[in-house]
């Protein structure tokens, strides 16, 4: 070993130089417990510092039978939202002493599953999966399997969930529009295999049908998550020989690709045409007429969602949303 090479600093140097035991410097350096605020406490601290000593993740996590990481599960990571909540997940382990891994698979099933055991395969703790479409027999599988999971953004009923309050979002955004004068909105609502999809036009309806306002089947849109899908919509329902004054899209890249349809159909968003879009991206604020979106707390949902690991229960935890309203809705024109 060469004389400049650092020797690894362990329990037992810590003890010694702090003259404690070696299960009480173990006790106080668990990151997993809550702190002591003790004298002996803070000098094993200032001692571990000193040293330069680093806890044992892998070493640690065989004593306990777990390695301290999470698996996360998502379709893709070039979706925003998708980003967002891996980010937000990947953050909250870390403040509890975990390290959560990423896998992505695409809406193939095989190669969800695939993934799920490449994942399981490296000893994680628990899966986060972002994937979760209502016909899915993936959870009911890690059910069966006693695999601890929990589903985030989504729910199937039955797996442990935790997501922000879809309807209520839908609500938020509908009623928005209706306060402003609006009476002809359409919904574009995501893929109709998503809870947050049906979850999100039950709100509009609801608001909607309290204002005595008929959503015409029409001017309900089912498609996919995507700006191109968004744009899509946006064309079919500005082509129409009595357009939208309004537009409820439930993620904001759809109401990007809304937005596009309207300029290309010589409509100026804000004036035109309202449009709300879902979620509140780091791009919604920012475009050249901002998006009025409803923002998800992507960091509660996941703490809720590593709470849930481990739970044998259907708990579903939803956190609410806010409505952060911006330029591109106003009153309808005269």
């Amino acid at each position: 070993m060469e004389q400049n090479e650092r020797r690894v600093v362990t329990l037992k140097d810590v003890a010694a130089a702090s003259g404690v035991s070696i299960s009480t410097v173990s006790r106080i350096l668990d990151d997993r417990t809550p702190p002591s605020r003790s004298e002996t406490a803070a000098r094993v601290r200032r001692v571990a510092d000193e040293l330069g000593y680093r806890r044992n993740m892998f070493a640690s996590g065989l004593r306990r039978g777990a390695t301290g990481t999470i698996g996360v599960l998502v379709p893709r990571l070039t979706d925003h939202v998708m980003a967002l909540m891996f980010e937000a997940i990947e953050r909250t382990a870390r403040t509890r002493g975990s390290f959560a891994i990423v896998a992505t698979c695409g809406d193939d099933p095989t190669e969800e599953r695939q993934a799920t055991e490449t994942l399981l395969d490296r000893n994680v703790d628990g899966l986060i999966l972002a994937t979760a479409r209502l016909d899915d027999t993936l959870p009911a599988s890690l059910r069966e399997r006693g695999v601890a999971h929990s589903l985030v953004l989504r729910t199937d009923g039955a797996s442990p969930s935790a997501l922000g309050d879809d309807e209520a979002g839908g609500y938020f955004a509908a009623r928005h529009l209706i306060d402003l004068g609006h009476r002809e909105i359409a919904v574009v609502t995501g893929p109709w295999f998503t809870s947050s999809a049906r979850s999100r036009l039950a709100g509009a309806r609801r608001a909607l049908e309290e204002a005595g306002i008929i959503l015409r089947e029409d001017r309900i849109v089912s498609t996919g998550y995507g700006i191109e899908s968004g744009n899509a919509a946006g064309r079919k329902l500005f082509a129409a020989a009595s357009p939208p004054t309004a537009v409820f899209a439930a993620n904001d890249n759809l109401a990007i690709g809304m937005a596009s349809a309207a300029a290309a159909a010589e409509m100026l968003v804000g004036r035109d045409v309202s449009i709300v879009g879902y979620n509140d991206i780091p791009l919604a604020g920012m475009l050249p007429i901002p998006l009025t979106s409803v923002r998800t707390p992507f960091d509660q949902i996941a703490a809720s969602a590593l709470d849930l690991l481990g739970s044998t229960s259907g708990t579903v935890t939803k956190a609410l949303p806010t409505l952060i309203p911006r330029a591109s809705t106003a009153a309808p024109r005269e």
